[in-house]
């Protein structure tokens, strides 16, 4: 399995590391994994940016030090402070057509089980009124992670978010955006891994999601710097 640690120099060259990784699993028929700590940012879903009042929601987003970003997917407006850890797991495929709903079960399990190694007592599901609502979520003292999927015709990738720190700013820029973009949100759905008992260091987080996610598979490490 490849596994690739750290970011890209800047937001764009980021996002492309995760993008190549879902093409060349299909490609060359190898997994892939990726947790690491996106660039400060409020991403913005496909939904949002389609929002009567899309521009003010942006605005107040950049007024609060969060470059406004869009991307090509689904979901709702995430923030990611420096802090905010991702992850990505790419996953070459037989059948693009199977297998959505054992992927989100596999990585939710996943989630659940890292997050629960480093102490927090993380459960599935979310609470009413959560940033990015969906189905696939775990929660501990509030929402800890959504996950989301993309599939292509060779390879999938099955994504998330896990808030390590910074509960109070992002619930303070996702409290404005949310309005603008009328979607309900209520503020203290907003948890943390160091709220919820466990470490407020990224690096932990990223290290545990990789040990759960990775296995014993072989690796092969790779630095996202060198990729973009």
């Amino acid at each position: 399995m490849r596994v690739i640690r750290g970011r890209g120099p800047d937001r764009e060259a980021d996002r492309a590391v995760t993008a190549a990784m879902l093409r060349e699993a299909g490609e060359a028929g190898e997994p892939a994994f990726r947790a690491w700590t996106p660039h400060r940012q409020l991403a913005f879903g496909r939904r949002d940016t389609r929002a009567p009042r899309y521009d003010e929601a942006a605005a107040a987003a950049e007024e609060r030090g969060f470059p406004a970003v869009e991307r090509s997917v689904g979901g709702r407006a995430v923030a990611y402070t420096g802090t905010t850890v991702a992850f990505a797991h790419a996953l070459p495929l037989d059948d693009a057509r199977s297998g959505l709903d054992a992927r989100y079960e596999a990585g939710t399990t996943a989630v659940v089980r890292a997050l629960r190694s480093l102490g927090v007592p993380a459960r599935r599901g979310e609470p009413s009124q959560s940033y990015c609502p969906g189905d696939h979520s775990v929660q501990a003292g509030g929402k800890l992670c959504g996950l989301a999927q993309r599939v292509r015709k060779e390879s999938a990738l099955v994504s998330g978010v896990v808030v390590v720190a910074d509960r109070d700013e992002i619930a303070d820029v996702l409290a404005p955006v949310y309005e603008a973009i009328d979607v309900p949100f209520d503020p203290n759905s907003v948890g943390s891994v160091a709220d919820a008992g466990g470490p407020g260091s990224p690096d932990a987080v990223c290290d545990a999601l990789e040990t759960v996610f990775v296995g014993d598979a072989e690796t092969r490490v790779e630095d996202a710097a060198d990729l973009a």
